[in-house]
C-alpha cells in the first residue's frame, strides 16, 4: 500500500473517529486505535499515540463550538477534573497491587449495566429538579440550547459524581484507558446533566488528560507525524462537523449511539482480558 493511499483510508476512518467522538464525549480512539492494529497491523503504541492525538483533536475541534453554542459547563468540567486527574494518579499508584484482569472483568460489566441506564433516563424529569447544595454554592447550575429557547438545569448528587469521577481517573490510571465513558456517564447518571451538556463537558475534559499523557508518548518516540498527521486532520474535521450537527440531532438518538459504543468498549476489553491479550 502507498504512503498516499494509506492516508486517504486513514483520513476518511479520522473522521468518522471525530464524528463520534463530538458526538458522544468519548474521543476518537474507539474507532482509531482497532483500524490501525487490525486494519493497518500498525504497533499498538503508536496506535495509542495517534489515538491520543485524536483524542485532543476531537476536544480542541468540538469545544470551542460546544463553549460558543452554550452546551459545555465549563465549572462542572473543571471541579470534576481534579477528582478525574487525582484518581488516576492514585490509579498508577496501585498498579502493582491490584489484579488488572478481575478489575477490567467487573469494569466491562459496568459498563453494560450503565448502558441499560442510560437508555432508560427521562432527563425531562430531573431537569428542574432541586439543585444540590454543593451545586448552588459552586455556581454549577446552568442553561443549554432547546428549541431555539434556553433551558435551566440543576446539578444534582454532586459528592457522588465527583466519587464517581475519582473512580473513573483511577480506572484510567489502571487500566489505561481513556476515561470519556466514565466522565459521560458520572455526569449523566449522578449530576443529572442533559445529555448533550454531559457529553459536551466530557469533550473539553478528555483534551486535557489525553494532553498530559501525549506529552508522555512523545519523550518515547510514540507520535509517528506520518500516521498521527493525517488522524488529527480527519478527526478535526469529524468533531466540527458533529459539533455543527449535535443541536439537531435527538437526545433518543445519541443516548443509542453512546450505548452502543460504550457496549462495543466492553467487548473490545472482555475479549483481550479472556483470551490473555490485554
Amino acid at each position: 500500500m502507498t504512503i498516499t493511499l494509506f492516508s486517504i483510508i486513514l483520513l476518511a476512518f479520522s473522521f468518522l473517529a471525530g464524528l463520534l467522538g463530538a458526538l458522544t464525549g468519548l474521543g476518537g480512539g474507539i474507532v482509531v486505535i482497532p483500524v490501525l492494529v487490525l486494519l493497518f497491523h500498525i504497533d499498538i503504541h503508536y496506535a495509542m499515540g495517534a489515538s491520543l492525538i485524536s483524542v485532543i483533536a476531537t476536544s480542541s475541534g468540538a469545544a470551542a463550538a460546544y463553549l460558543r453554542e452554550g452546551y459545555t459547563n465549563l465549572r462542572i468540567g473543571m471541579f470534576l477534573e481534579t477528582a478525574a486527574v487525582t484518581g488516576a494518579f492514585i490509579g498508577a499508584l496501585l498498579i502493582a497491587v491490584i489484579s488488572t484482569t478481575l478489575l477490567t472483568i467487573v469494569f466491562c460489566f459496568v459498563l453494560f449495566f450503565s448502558a441499560y441506564l442510560t437508555m432508560h433516563r427521562k432527563e425531562e424529569d430531573d431537569i428542574l429538579a432541586p439543585s444540590h447544595t454543593w451545586g448552588t454554592f459552586l455556581k454549577l447550575d446552568g442553561t443549554y440550547p432547546l428549541q431555539n429557547r434556553l433551558q435551566e438545569y440543576h446539578v444534582q448528587h454532586v459528592p457522588l459524581g465527583l466519587f464517581l469521577m475519582g473512580i473513573a481517573g483511577v480506572l484510567s490510571g489502571l487500566l489505561g484507558i481513556g476515561s470519556g465513558a466514565l466522565k459521560v456517564l458520572a455526569m449523566d447518571q449522578a449530576l443529572r446533566l442533559p445529555y448533550k451538556v454531559a457529553t459536551t463537558t466530557s469533550n473539553f475534559m478528555i483534551g486535557i488528560t489525553a494532553a498530559v499523557s501525549a506529552g508522555i508518548y512523545f519523550s518515547h518516540g510514540f507520535i509517528n507525524p506520518a500516521i498521527s498527521f493525517p488522524v488529527m486532520i480527519g478527526v478535526t474535521g469529524g468533531s466540527l462537523f458533529g459539533a455543527r450537527i449535535l443541536s439537531k440531532i435527538n437526545i433518543r438518538t445519541l443516548r443509542i449511539i453512546f450505548s452502543i459504543v460504550i457496549c462495543l468498549i466492553a467487548i473490545q476489553m472482555l475479549y483481550k482480558t479472556l483470551t490473555g491479550n490485554a
